[in-house]
């Protein structure tokens, strides 16, 4: 395992598998201008290293994150507001952009911004414990990043809006049965079953997951006659590929596809 660490942000890799940790824990991990920049910037080498073929996104403490530091609330000004929030938009579009499974690895609360954070990655996996919060309307603002974009299309517009209008937290039951997380463990196997987890995803096609991330992304607005054509150059493209004969001879073999 390698390990670094940076203000804000723990960074591990092991086994194809880059995990990032908030790591403001006094915090509850709430956001700073250097833990959304080292997540960027993570994020970013992540995709320039073939070695790393998913990513995880965790918490330190005792939740993943409150979102906005509420102590920093109520003395910015309109154009400190806008910058911060055009480096958090950065941050999420670099997620979106990134041809890599971003995993969520969600236990105490996601509030706020640290929920849009989770929900911008490509799955979430949860502690039966952890609840999920946009918190915005309680302290007099409306939401950021890009919860407005992803739950009304995950959830439908009705229920996002009630989420949102009354900022009444939701069990990771209930965001299961919604289709927000993926999975729910106990807290005490929490960690390992990420793992276990991450590390299957790892164990796959890296240039499969590529397209499927692209095109189901693009999915949101395109026309089906759009995504056909998406499916029809990616499935073209990747018949030439090491990971498409493996799959292929691994399944006339009758034994498991070694991708790696």
């Amino acid at each position: 395992m390698v390990q670094t660490e940076t203000k804000h942000l723990l960074v591990q890799k092991f086994d194809g598998v880059m995990q990032l940790t908030l790591n403001r824990p006094d915090s509850l991990n709430a956001f700073s201008p250097d833990m959304m920049l080292g997540l960027k910037e993570s994020m970013e080498e992540a995709k320039n290293d073939d070695s790393i073929h998913v990513i995880i996104l965790s918490g330190a403490g005792r939740a993943f994150s409150a979102g906005g530091d509420v102590k920093t609330m109520g003395t910015s000004n309109p154009l400190a507001t806008y910058n911060h929030i055009g480096n958090l938009n950065e941050l999420i579009l670099t997620m979106r952009n990134l041809e890599k499974p971003i995993i969520a690895a969600v236990h105490g609360y996601a509030a706020g911004a640290g929920f849009n954070l989770a929900l911008a990655c490509d799955m979430i996996l949860a502690a039966e414990e952890s609840k999920f919060v946009l918190s915005f309307s309680k302290v007099g603002l409306s939401s950021d990043g890009g919860g407005l974009y992803f739950l009304p299309r995950l959830i439908g517009p009705y229920l996002a809006k009630e989420l949102l209008f009354t900022a009444e937290p939701i069990t990771a039951e209930k965001a299961h049965s919604l289709g927000i997380v993926n999975h729910t463990y106990p807290l005490e196997e929490f960690k390992d079953q990420v793992e276990r987890f991450a590390n299957k995803i790892a164990a796959g096609p890296s240039e499969a997951y590529q397209f499927i991330k692209k095109i189901a992304n693009q999915s949101y607005h395109s026309t089906l006659d759009e995504i056909l054509e998406l499916e029809r150059i990616s499935q073209a493209t990747i018949v030439t590929t090491d990971g498409h004969k493996e799959g292929v001879q691994a399944f006339k073999e009758k034994r498991e596809p070694d991708f790696n």
